[in-house]
């Protein structure tokens, strides 16, 4: 894989970014989605792979483009095979709200790189570099806190634990609490919080609970570049879904997925701020253009890179989105 591919990730998340920002705050979650999406289609149009998208806004059928299984790229003579997992925005409410950490996001791999699997549920646990290894998603979560505080060399009720706030939390929100850890509780983007867990400055120390497939094999992509750990076991919410996942090549449905496993090989991650969040500055307007946040990874060397950009627009283009 090419490193200036993983530099074109960010041309195209930085366009999806631009897009969806626009309408931050208005409320309409579906609008700012639509933007986003239709800005990383046009951008991956001009990126010079056979891309297969892997994961994506939805599967065949359920998204009018970026659908699972869907060509992008120029596929021109000599062009490089991709498999590419992308959520053009990352947090449709909180952009919808002028929350924090909404992203938009893409990993990219080789052919076998990425994990197919249905748009169901996961469950996972996350942490950074320096716990990694100490986690296993089959463990009660006391203990699983413990040996993350051993790895740290904290105690356990210094640890920070991020959470979705969903009703189906509720019983690992209780273990958590007994065990004396804090919390944080969070109302969406849990690929950002899956992030936060090897970045020192936001405090994070580690993830746990049930959200979206697609955004756990996306988080699987970044921890690898980043030399942190994640661990994911499949939760289906019906039989069709089962189905799927094994129309896919998954046979056992209980397996739990290693960070390995969900990203493999040679796989590269871009995300760009819409919002600002804990890692990344949201999309700042100014009067003749834009300034975007943007960091792009490599799991082959580890690299991490903050890019910080300066989109200058025509006048006339400026308030035409």
């Amino acid at each position: 894989m090419d490193r200036n591919l993983a530099l074109e990730g960010v041309r195209i998340t930085e366009a999806a970014a631009l897009a969806s920002a626009r309408l931050m705050g208005r409320g309409d979650r579906g609008t700012a989605d639509r933007a986003a999406t239709e800005a990383m289609r046009r951008a991956l149009g001009d990126l010079d792979v056979e891309g297969e998208v892997v994961i994506g806004a939805g599967e065949k059928g359920e998204a009018p483009m970026l659908y699972v299984g869907e060509r992008v790229g120029k596929a021109g003579a000599g062009s490089v095979a991709v498999e590419l997992a992308l959520d053009a925005l990352e947090g449709t409410r909180l952009c919808a709200t002028g929350a924090a950490n909404a992203i938009s996001v893409i990993a990219m791999g080789p052919k076998g790189a990425l994990l197919r699997a249905p748009d169901t549920y996961m469950e996972k646990i996350a942490v950074g570099p320096d716990a990694r290894g100490a986690v296993d998603l089959t463990r009660p979560v006391a203990a699983n806190l413990h040996a993350v505080a051993d790895a740290l060399g904290k105690y356990v009720e210094d640890l920070t634990v991020v959470i979705l706030d969903r009703p189906r939390h509720d019983r690992i929100i209780r273990e958590v609490r007994e065990a004396g850890a804090r919390i944080r509780l969070i109302g969406d983007g849990d690929v950002s919080a899956a992030i936060n867990t090897c970045l020192p400055d936001t405090g994070i120390d580690i993830l746990i609970g049930i959200g979206g497939a697609p955004e756990g094999i996306i988080s699987a992509a970044a921890l690898r570049c980043m030399g942190g750990d994640l661990q994911g076991r499949l939760r289906y919410r019906n039989d069709a879904e089962r189905e799927r996942a094994r129309a896919m090549g998954i046979e056992d449905m209980e397996k739990v997925f290693r960070i390995d496993e969900l990203a493999r090989g040679d796989v590269m991650f871009a995300g760009t701020g819409v919002t600002n969040g804990d890692f990344l500055k949201g999309v700042r307007f100014t009067g003749d253009g834009a300034r975007t946040h943007s960091v792009v990874m490599r799991s082959r060397t580890g690299t991490v890179r903050y890019i910080e950009t300066e989109h200058h627009f025509p006048r006339d283009h400026a308030h035409s989105w």
